[in-house]
């Protein structure tokens, strides 16, 4: 059995392979990116690292695992990265990987025997993420990095929304916007983050809503905890510092008193004499 594999973007600006190499294999086989979110779960958990060795039992919830997910499949749709280059699986495979090492280290930091990765943990594998797609023009300016934090933010959003889909999530939002801070870290251990989200109106209720069971260990619980934190602030309806800390969501920009009373015929003369028209 003869088997020839290579990435015909490697070695042709033309994207496909060229004659005489096909023309020696004798057939092309053509493959795809996995088409939905399942598929790529299950790709993912066959081939990532994630069944450590050790006293340490490792637990993923499936929201971590949707987001990593979602974050290859928000890179692929992203008009500022490269799709000459792709995203291949193992954007997804390699990023689950360093989330588990995230939470293995924080585990191992305060003897916790259970690994819970959180969704914050995601930001952790940046350089996995950076480093698996090429980037546009538009991208180049905007940097891999912030890129990459964006597409992590809407891949927690997407996920978050699917899961939370008429959920009444005010309570939590509203304890935020009368005042109420939440300083966190991903280093903070899974009882210090339960004991301080223990403050905020209406947050354990919602974390139910991530498949937590009543009889959950402290690390699922605050990993559960986390993933509300993230999706709030992802749907912009809290905000988060860069040092983790969760605050009100930042006010709507309102338009101008004169501009909100024009209509589409409406007409504003302003101080030069000429006119102006909105649509």
């Amino acid at each position: 059995m003869l088997v020839f594999t290579a990435n015909p973007e490697d070695y042709t600006a033309r994207g496909k392979i060229i004659t005489p190499l096909k023309d020696r294999i004798g057939s092309e086989i053509r493959t795809h990116y996995p088409v939905t979110r399942g598929h790529a779960m299950a790709i993912t958990k066959q081939e990532a690292w994630t069944e450590r060795t050790g006293a340490l039992k490792v637990e993923i919830p499936a929201y971590v695992r949707e987001v990593v997910e979602e974050i290859a499949f928000q890179a692929r749709s992203d008009r500022k990265i490269d799709k000459r280059s792709g995203v291949s699986q193992r954007l997804p495979i390699t990023t689950l990987e360093l989330v588990v090492s995230n939470a293995e280290r924080r585990a191992l930091a305060h003897g916790e025997p259970l690994v819970v990765p959180r969704v914050t943990d995601v930001y952790a594998a940046l350089p996995s993420i950076t480093g698996k797609f090429e980037l546009e023009y538009e991208g180049e300016l905007r940097g891999a990095e912030q890129i990459a934090r964006d597409l992590i933010r809407s891949a927690v959003g997407s996920v978050f929304t699917g899961m939370f889909d008429g959920v009444d999530t005010r309570p939590v939002v509203e304890w935020f916007d009368v005042g109420g801070s939440l300083p966190l870290s991903d280093s903070s251990s899974a009882d210090d983050l339960i004991a301080r989200a223990r403050a905020v109106q209406g947050l354990r209720e919602l974390a139910t809503q991530a498949g937590l069971s009543g009889a959950a260990a402290a690390p699922a619980v605050a990993s559960a905890l986390d993933f509300v934190l993230e999706g709030l602030y992802a749907q912009k309806k809290i905000s988060r510092s860069d040092d983790r800390g969760y605050s009100a969501g930042e006010p709507a920009p309102r338009r101008s008193a004169r501009r909100e009373e024009a209509t589409h015929d409406d007409e504003i003369r302003i101080p030069s004499g000429k006119k102006k028209y909105y649509n």
